[in-house]
Formats: structure tokens, sequence, C-alpha cells
């Protein structure tokens, strides 16, 4: 029985390729319908593709409920969606994703024993300050050498530093970046977010490395924190705890870093986003700690979190279409990767040499 239950799992992302192709033949139209595009013809055409797309979205996300959809296959599936209809992501989409990702992390929270996380911040803040610092100075120093605008050079290095897409998205008005500049940091990150992903763990059981010292990894040279989480939810459940609390302590160095942002770049803003989700998470994780009856249900509310978390990595998936991959192009991207590389290999050898 579970022979059998084991194989039609595997069959699922074969499933949902099917559908997918399936729907990428219903958007093919004969040549002659695109060689005069008459206000008629675009009527009954757009109406069409918006159900298709609407149909195949609303599917997907009711796959990635099933608890065999694990975050990566997720993150493809969203991946193939995004390159597949090639829409530019709307407000809504981004919002859903962005809300989505911090309720999930709060969830998680519930999950973890605050002493937990008084103890892994102690073993983790010495890398996360080394590799702040030293993404930020040589990102800089890399983003020179190959000729980029400083709005470029600063967004790909702080999102390498910090918390990637999100610390993107609330540097970019502090930088008045423009939107090109934002497709182009955002597209760098997004891609190799989700090499990361899927790399991570087999250098893990390569390497036979500890919970503590896979969680440590991911959480300072992983970008996101979706990825993050989902890249350690593959190694163990301690993996998972020890990345989601060293990451959330990364995630606070946004905060001066966006008040060192609009001193150098003399932006003018009201005000500077706080990421309020991890004084949440926290408090979550004290409920957890003193409270018997919170602790009773906290692993159904972590189960929870991590449908969402799933679900929250296909959203981010689709939003890399074709028109972002064309945007980011070769010197941003080299800029994005060779500075990842870098701080993803040194800080493996010392996690490894030092924990």
């Amino acid at each position: 029985m579970l022979g059998a239950l084991c194989s039609q799992i595997q069959i699922i992302p074969l499933i949902v390729g099917g559908i997918l192709v399936s729907f990428e033949n219903c958007l093919h139209q004969p040549p002659e319908v695109f060689d005069s595009p008459s206000p008629s013809m675009i009527s009954q055409t757009l109406p069409h593709r918006r159900i298709v797309k609407q149909l195949a979205f609303a599917i997907l996300i009711a796959v990635c409920l099933f608890p065999f959809i694990t975050p990566p296959i997720a993150l493809a599936v969203g991946l193939f969606f995004g390159w597949l209809f090639n829409d530019e992501p709307g407000a809504l989409h981004r919002t859903a994703a962005r809300i989505l990702l911090q309720a999930s992390v709060v969830g998680l929270g519930f999950g973890i024993d605050l002493l937990t996380i008084v103890e892994v911040s102690q073993v983790g803040i010495g890398f996360t300050i080394a590799v702040v610092f030293v993404a930020l100075l040589l990102g800089t120093w890399g983003g020179r050498r190959l000729g980029l605008s400083c709005s470029t050079t600063h967004l790909i290095s702080s999102g390498t530093a910090i918390c990637g897409g999100s610390a993107i998205a609330a540097l970019g008005p502090v930088v008045k970046a423009e939107e090109q500049e934002m497709s182009v940091a955002l597209g760098t990150v997004f891609m190799l977010n989700a090499v990361a992903l899927f790399s991570f763990p087999f250098v893990a059981q390569i390497l036979a490395m500890t919970p503590l010292q896979f969680g440590v990894w991911t959480a300072i040279a992983i970008h996101d924190t979706s990825s993050v989480v989902g890249a350690a939810a593959r190694h163990s459940s301690e993996a998972l705890a020890i990345a989601t609390t060293v990451k959330l302590g990364r995630t606070l160095w946004l905060i001066p870093l966006l008040v060192l942002t609009g001193v150098l770049f003399r932006g003018r803003t009201s005000g500077f986003p706080i990421p309020f989700f991890v004084a949440f998470f926290v408090v979550a994780s004290f409920l957890r700690t003193v409270a018997a009856p919170i602790a009773e249900i906290s692993p159904t509310i972590v189960s929870l979190a991590r449908i969402g978390l799933t679900i929250t990595l296909f959203l981010i998936g689709s939003m890399l279409t074709r028109r972002m991959v064309r945007n980011v192009g070769a010197k941003p991207f080299v800029h994005g990767a060779i500075l990842w590389i870098v701080i993803s290999l040194s800080s493996l050898l010392a996690v490894v040499s030092l924990l």
C-alpha cells in the first residue's frame, strides 16, 4: 500500500505539468489570428485567455493545499506558470504573496520555543553580521567594476545581504529606483533563490551537515525568507526552526540599512517600513513557551503555516515572467550571481568549520 501511495505521489508533478501543457495548447492560436489584430479579434481572444489563466491558477493553488506538494515543487510549478502565461503580476498578486508569507512565518513561530530563539540567535549573530557587511562592501565594489548604476548595485547588494525581494521592495522608494532597476534586481534575486532552494539540500546531504549547520547556513546565504524556510524544511524540523530564527534576526538589519540608505541617497520619505511580522513571530514563540493550551494546538498552526508557505512559493515563482528574465540582462545577473556564490561558499566553509 505504501509503495502504491508513493507511486501516486511521484506522478503528481507530471499531472500538473500535463495540465499546464494542455492550457498552453489552448492558448496557441493560428498565425492568421495575429496577422490582422482587429478590435473584434482581440475582444474574442483576450477573455478566452483570461479564463484559461484564472482556471489554471485556481487549480494549481488547490493542488498546493495537498501535503505531498513540497515547497520546491510549488516554486517550480509557479515558475512554469509565469513563463507560460507571461503576464506581469498585479498589485493584488504581490500583496497576497507578501501577506501570506508574513502570516506563514508568524505561524511557524508557534512551533518554536522561545529559549531556542535566544540560544540560536547567539550562535548565528556573528555569522549574520559578517555576511551583511561583506555582502554590502563586496557588492558595492563589484557593481562599480561592472559599471552598474548606483541604484541597481545597492538593490542587488542589499537583497543579497538582508532579505532578498523584501529588502529590494523596501529600499526601492528610498533610492528612487526606476521600474526597470527594480525589475532587474528582483529578477536576479528570484532566479538565484530558485537555484538555492533546489541545490542547498543536496549540498547538505553530500556534506552530511547537522541541523544546526544547515539551518545557520541557509539563513545567512539564501536571500528570501520563503526560500530559506523551504530549503530548511527539506532537511529537518530542527533545521527549519534554526533557519527561521536566524533568518529573522538577519531581517532586522533591514531597519538600520534603510536609515543608512536614506542618508547616502538623500532619500526623502515619510517613514521607513518596519517588518512587524518579526515581532509577531517572537510573540507567537513566547505564547508557545508559556501557555500550555497554545502549545497543544501549535502543531496544527504550524501545519497550516507550512501550507501557506507552499502557496507563497507558487505565487513568487509565478511572478517571474519572460519579460523579467530578459530585463535582467548579463551584467546585473553576473553581479548578483558572483556575489551570492562568494557569500554562499565562504559562509559554508565558516559554518562547517566552526559549528
